[in-house]
């Protein structure tokens, strides 16, 4: 696999946020990550989508939370696949580039669907080093890398990527700078899907509960029309919008019955449930 090098003048790492989020994600060692990704091997940075299987609640108390975990990532990754769903056409000699790509099991996913080159970025070297030697666990690093890189400006040639996708990662970042870049990238006619948490501009301004959610993950949520209006500005046009809201709420009931509850889960359902948040896929054709 060739890739193209950071120019010496473009650090990784150009603000004091970036770098106090790239802090986080380097120290971050919660077992909801870590606990789900060791079911399988395929270790994710977002949530889950679907019913969850109550029977998982029911039987031995000693093999409760087990159950709970394998749920809990059965649909994180159900999640990952309705994001893959949308990549459209995909062949064996595209590439694909995910974009702020946690511990990798997205890209991973989508290698084994698609047969083809997968490139995932991180401003975390140690996710970026984590995510590799899965790759190299797997067999797979002669199609699946991860470089620390920042998705604002990775270096990667234009017009490289059929795909591009953002999976719970555009909070940390402005959407026009990001959708720039990720435009420049895609060939014409090339996919970009995102799967998102957007607080509601109808209820205007962040709520209690999605500020909580913020202050949590040291990022900052975008309202719903920042998508729309970043992706207009450029040649982003969505082909499909799909409100995930009602169906990432059965994930959040369950992992708030687990051992791995972090205490955010209660604003992440208050959000949801009063509408102040929304979950939405948003899928655009590069024009």
């Amino acid at each position: 696999m060739t890739t193209a090098p950071l120019s010496p003048a473009a650090p990784v790492l150009r603000t004091a946020y970036q770098q106090s989020v790239a802090d986080y994600w380097n120290n971050e060692k919660d077992p909801v990550n870590l606990s789900l990704g060791d079911v399988d091997g395929l270790y994710h940075h977002h949530y889950g989508l679907g019913d969850y299987d109550p029977s998982v609640l029911e039987g031995p108390e000693d093999t409760r939370d087990a159950r709970i975990i394998e749920e809990l990532h059965r649909l994180e990754s159900a999640q990952a696949d309705t994001l893959l769903d949308h990549l459209g056409p995909i062949a064996p000699e595209h590439r694909l580039l995910d974009a702020g790509c946690g511990r990798g099991g997205s890209s991973i996913m989508a290698n084994a669907r698609f047969g083809c080159q997968v490139d995932g970025v991180s401003i975390s070297q140690a996710q970026v080093d984590f995510a590799n030697g899965q790759a190299h666990k797997r067999g797979v690093d002669d199609k699946v890398r991860y470089h620390f890189r920042n998705m604002l400006d990775t270096g990667f040639p234009t017009g490289a990527f059929q795909g591009i996708w953002n999976n719970e990662s555009t909070m940390y970042v402005d959407l026009f700078q990001l959708f720039s870049e990720h435009a420049r990238q895609l060939a014409f006619g090339g996919r970009y899907v995102v799967i998102t948490g957007c607080y509601n501009d109808v209820t205007g301004g962040r709520s209690k509960a999605v500020s909580r959610i913020d202050e949590h993950y040291t990022c900052n949520i975008h309202p719903r029309s920042a998508y729309f209006k970043a992706m207009a500005a450029n040649g982003l046009v969505p082909i499909n919008v799909v409100d995930l809201t009602s169906a990432t709420i059965p994930y959040w009931e369950l992992r708030a019955q687990s051992s791995l509850a972090t205490g955010v889960e209660d604003p992440f359902l208050t959000a949801y449930r009063e509408g102040s948040f929304h979950y939405l896929l948003i899928a655009a054709d590069r024009v």
